[in-house]
C-alpha cells in the first residue's frame, strides 16, 4: 500500500478510538510490506501527537474501571496491547484511591447491596472479583461478610 493510503488507515483508525503504537502496527503491517515504512509513519504519528501510549493507556484504564474491572486485569490487558511497564504503572497508580470505589460498585452492580448470607455466597462474591481484577487483599478488606 502506498505511503498516503497507509496514513489515512492510520488516521481513520485513530479517529475511531485511541490505540497503542503496537495496535497500529499490528492493523496496519498486513497492509505495508515495508516494515522500515511502517516504522517511519508510527514515528510520524507519535511525533504529531496523533497517537499516543500514555493517552491510550490513561483512556483504557479509566474506560475498564468504569465498567468495574481492577488494577490487576487491567495491568494484565494493557501489557497484552504492548504497553511499556512503566507507563502502565503510572497510569494504574494515578487512579489509586479509587480502585476501592470501583471494588464496591462492581461487587453492588452484580450482587445489589444485600451481604451474603453465609461464606458460600461471599466467596462466590469474591471469586467474581478477583476475576474481575480486584486484590484478594481488598477483597477480603471491603467486602461485607
Amino acid at each position: 500500500m502506498e505511503p498516503d493510503r497507509l496514513k489515512e488507515k492510520a488516521i481513520k483508525l485513530l479517529a475511531m478510538r485511541e490505540h497503542s503504537r503496537a495496535e497500529l502496527q499490528r492493523k496496519l503491517a498486513p497492509r505495508c510490506d515495508d516494515d522500515k515504512q511502517l516504522q517511519q509513519l508510527l514515528d510520524e504519528l507519535g511525533d504529531s501527537g496523533l497517537q499516543s501510549d500514555r493517552r491510550f493507556t490513561e483512556a483504557y484504564a479509566e474506560a475498564r474501571r468504569n465498567r468495574g474491572f481492577g488494577p490487576i486485569r487491567i495491568r494484565a490487558e494493557l501489557l497484552a496491547r504492548g504497553i511499556d511497564q512503566a507507563l502502565v504503572d503510572s497510569a494504574l497508580m494515578a487512579a489509586d484511591q479509587t480502585w476501592d470505589e470501583a471494588l464496591l460498585a462492581a461487587a453492588r452492580q452484580r450482587f445489589g447491596s444485600s451481604k451474603p448470607v453465609d461464606y458460600r455466597q461471599w466467596s462466590r462474591r469474591a471469586r467474581f472479583l478477583e476475576y474481575r481484577g480486584f486484590a484478594p487483599a481488598s477483597i477480603r478488606r471491603l467486602l461485607p461478610r
